[in-house]
């Protein structure tokens, strides 16, 4: 029996292949159960939210208790704060990681990747490790309980992710783009700014929207530098599991559900940049 002429694109079935599809499936699945399971807790009653059945009365009044119940005001304030703050130290680590980005692109020396390598370091550098020095800088320097304090703080965070992110874009440009504008006069300034910089421009929606999150996400630095008129949305969600001796899982839940909406927001207003930027640059990163 002669074998079917696969069309373009196509792929013949094998039984690895329809065991690493299901694998697949299977692990997408599993991997959004969390999500389905905070959903479906943020839509239970207190008297119900202890129980693992599937089978429910939802209600919506956890969301109309955490944004304009007793202590509604809390989350708004968190959403504004993080909002204010996350945004200042992407725009930090904007103004001073893409530079900083296009000179390690650019320039090789000894010792320039071990350079790069420690200040990724800093990243996943435990948050602990530098939280007593910090608070005492910024107690002595008056930067303890302000936002200046908390986005300087943050922007530690998010600068090494822009710069690893955006040096590989830089160096995946051809140098003789940036020669034949020298040659037809423009300054090296004006050689990064009109050529290099539009063009690594899903570099830098995918960087500002990794730095975002992870700036968005931060516990440890606002909890400890900031105060209760600071209070980012991450620690204002703590705040609903209650206290006394009563637990509200739900109340938590449908802060942690709100509070997902602006990252989620932004990253789908720039999904044509993030996808192009994510499988160009940060993966080859």
């Amino acid at each position: 029996m002669a074998r079917r002429e696969l069309m373009p694109g196509q792929k013949r079935l094998t039984p690895g292949g329809v065991g690493a599809e299901v694998l697949t499936v299977l692990w997408f699945v599993f991997s959004l159960f969390p999500i389905v399971w905070l959903i479906l807790l943020s839509l239970k009653s207190t008297e119900q939210q202890q129980n693992t059945f599937f089978t429910f009365t939802p209600t919506l009044d956890n969301f109309r208790f955490v944004l304009f119940g007793q202590t509604g005001s809390d989350l708004r304030q968190g959403l504004f704060n993080s909002l204010i703050t996350s945004a200042g130290a992407v725009l930090v680590s904007l103004i001073i990681g893409i530079p900083a980005a296009y000179a390690a692109g650019r320039w090789k020396y000894k010792g320039s990747d071990d350079l790069m390598f420690q200040m990724l370091s800093f990243r996943f550098a435990p948050e602990l490790m530098v939280l007593v020095p910090l608070f005492i800088i910024y107690r002595q320097t008056g930067l303890l309980d302000s936002s200046l304090g908390l986005i300087w703080v943050l922007q530690l965070v998010t600068m090494p992710l822009v710069v690893w992110i955006l040096r590989s874009y830089f160096q995946d440009l051809p140098p003789d783009l940036e020669q034949a504008a020298l040659l037809d006069g423009y300054t090296r300034t004006q050689a990064f700014v009109r050529i290099a910089l539009p063009l690594v421009r899903p570099g830098i929606a995918a960087g500002a929207l990794l730095a975002f999150i992870f700036a968005w996400n931060s516990y440890v630095f606002p909890l400890i530098l900031a105060n209760n008129e600071l209070k980012t949305v991450t620690v204002a969600i703590a705040t609903f599991q209650g206290g006394g001796g009563q637990i509200y899982y739900n109340h938590a839940a449908a802060a942690a559900l709100i509070g997902a909406l602006p990252p989620l927001i932004l990253a789908l207003s720039i999904q044509r940049y993030l996808v192009r930027g994510l499988s160009f640059g940060a993966v080859k990163a």
